[in-house]
């Protein structure tokens, strides 16, 4: 449920961009989210914290069923994504991911990288999908680059090629799964200012982070998670500020 006064800019009575209805996903015998209720309205930032092994990267997953949930519902701007028969590569052109890996071809340019998809998924003229392939380099800062490989740009570049290749998409929705953690904490800044750019642009996201102080400025909404379960959720000034449980404070005083 939404939180009264966390952000977001879904109007009264408007269905959230996404829901999470009991969502369960066990590995054999290891039940890694344990019943999982979500809500994000439009042009809601939320960002998902918690130890490793909560179950957080899980949830980002089965978002768009790159992990096949165990049980539960998941509905995005109205479509039953976990329902039979959808239509998954639709579905998917509507959630830009963005991982920790950056996932980049290596024998493609930067350029190449983000049109591959607008040609061969949406059949988009190539002089049309190049057009906005440097568009979107030039949003992310990386104008100029669009020959070169990922061999000859640092870690942050390629993570902003790899955002820019999500964006391509024009996706409704972005997850982004830990998108700094293997980064050099000097490339850290360059993605998060990326990332502050779309949220200050409306961009529904949904976050999983390490970056507590990305949390406290640009979220609406904080979530605790751990062992599988949404602990708390609220303000960052809340969450991070005055939590209530006794695991988030744990954790916070780990990570502050």
């Amino acid at each position: 449920m939404i939180v009264p006064g966390a952000g977001g800019a879904a109007g009264a009575g408007s269905s959230p961009t996404i829901a999470v209805e009991g969502l369960r996903k066990s590995f054999g015998a290891n039940e890694v989210l344990k019943g999982i209720d979500l809500e994000v309205a439009g042009r809601e930032v939320v960002c998902v914290i918690g130890p490793s092994g909560s179950g957080k990267s899980t949830l980002l997953r089965c978002l768009n069923r790159l992990e096949e949930p165990t049980a539960g519902r998941v509905v995005v701007d109205g479509v039953e994504v976990t329902a039979a028969g959808v239509d998954l590569d639709k579905v998917r052109t509507s959630m830009g991911m963005v991982f920790q890996s950056f996932n980049l071809f290596p024998h493609k340019t930067a350029l190449g990288n983000i049109t591959l998809a607008l040609t061969t998924v949406l059949r988009m003229d190539k002089g049309a999908a190049a057009e906005r392939g440097r568009a979107l380099l030039a949003r992310v800062g990386l104008a100029g680059r669009e020959d070169d490989f990922p061999s000859r740009l640092s870690g942050g570049q390629q993570q902003r090629v790899a955002i820019a290749r999500a964006l391509a998409m024009e996706p409704s929705v972005m997850l982004f799964d830990e998108v700094t953690s293997a980064l050099d904490p000097e490339l850290v800044g360059e993605v998060l200012a990326v990332m502050r750019d779309l949220a200050a642009g409306g961009m529904t996201m949904l976050v999983v982070t390490h970056e507590m102080g990305f949390a406290r400025e640009v979220a609406d909404r904080v979530v605790f998670m751990d062992a599988g379960v949404i602990v708390e959720q609220g303000p960052p000034a809340d969450v991070l500020g005055q939590p209530r449980e006794a695991r988030t404070r744990a954790f916070l005083s780990k990570v502050l």
